[in-house]
């Protein structure tokens, strides 16, 4: 059961950072140690374990999958993303620069960690360094486009999304952010499906989480094979997304492009637009920043509690591994 629980938490922590555009739940799972475990439980779903239940039965297919496994981190998940669309969310409006940091600290301590899992560093590896950092890179800084409401769309949106959630340093939420959906799914949809339990919001989350389900049983069958047969390439590129994503999470951030009430784009607030989501920031010094206090002390403490974290959560994965 202690094992079940620690599980969970680990769970939980991924819900939490992914409802947080610029953090990826593949970094937390990484961390702790249920990366690859977690990618050969979803790969177990498919036409095989079709195979497997009518020879073995229901307990055959279950271990298969690592059914409990799956179940306690889930729930986790479901926790954390509670948790983070109410009360991190709350947390970046009240105190964002402190936020940010934090995750600042813990992307810049889990890129040492897994470039420490590389054994030798080879130019094969150097480059995929560099080619995962500049992908991650340009991806912070593509303009949003306009999001769809139709259910094809919210399919397509929830499959890009959930293969970026197991790519550790690309956020899915981010993703959502950049094809324009993040309002939409997160706060037009699934805090008002969490409240009220609306049919129509509910549809849309079953849309998008049969998106999600097709996503992660192919990208986990790509990073599956990856892994088994280019360890330490797919590791420097993993390392390298960590590096290009911390572009988007810098603490101090002024906005310049926001979307309006109507889904509009607009790049200035003449006119007293009150705006519903900022799309882009700059990012730039204490000095320069202009959506609040700086919170310097808080944002230099934060980013140590961060960068600590990570080797918290490396121990507790390792302990939980004997």
């Amino acid at each position: 059961m202690e094992n079940r629980l620690g599980i969970a938490f680990k769970g939980m922590a991924m819900g939490m950072a992914e409802v947080i555009p610029g953090v990826s739940g593949g970094t937390i799972a990484f961390i702790t140690g249920i990366y690859e475990k977690l990618l050969n439980s979803i790969k177990a779903f498919g036409p095989s374990l079709i195979s497997t239940f009518r020879k073995d039965g229901f307990a055959g297919a279950w271990n298969t999958i690592n059914g409990n496994f799956l179940v306690f981190l889930l729930g986790g998940m479901v926790l954390g993303i509670v948790v983070g669309v109410f009360g991190i969310s709350f947390l970046l409006e009240t105190y964002p620069p402190a936020v940010w940091a934090f995750f600042f600290g813990l992307i810049i301590a889990s890129a040492i960690y897994v470039g420490k899992q590389i054994e030798k560093w080879r130019w094969q590896e150097v480059i995929a360094l560099i080619i995962g950092t500049a992908v991650a890179y340009a991806i912070t800084v593509i303009s949003p486009a306009e999001g769809s409401s139709s259910y094809f769309f919210v399919f397509i949106s929830g499959m890009i999304a959930i293969s970026a959630l197991i790519l550790p340093g690309i956020s899915g939420s981010f993703i959502l952010l950049l094809m324009g959906m993040y309002s939409f799914i997160i706060t037009d949809t699934l805090k008002p499906a969490l409240k009220t339990l609306d049919p129509d919001k509910l549809v849309i989350m079953f849309v998008f989480a049969l998106g999600c389900l097709t996503g992660l049983m192919t990208v986990s069958r790509l990073l599956s094979w990856t892994f088994k047969h280019f360890r330490s390439v797919t590791l420097a590129i993993l390392t390298g997304f960590m590096l290009g994503s911390l572009n988007k999470i810098w603490p101090w951030r002024n906005a310049t492009k926001w979307m309006t009430e109507e889904g509009g784009i607009i790049d200035s607030l003449a006119g007293g637009v009150i705006p519903k989501k900022i799309l882009m920031e700059q990012n730039v010094l204490p000095s320069g920043y202009t959506a609040g206090e700086p919170l310097v002390l808080a944002v230099v403490i934060c980013a140590i509690l961060g960068f600590a974290a990570v080797f918290l959560l490396e121990r507790f994965g390792s302990e939980s591994k004997h």
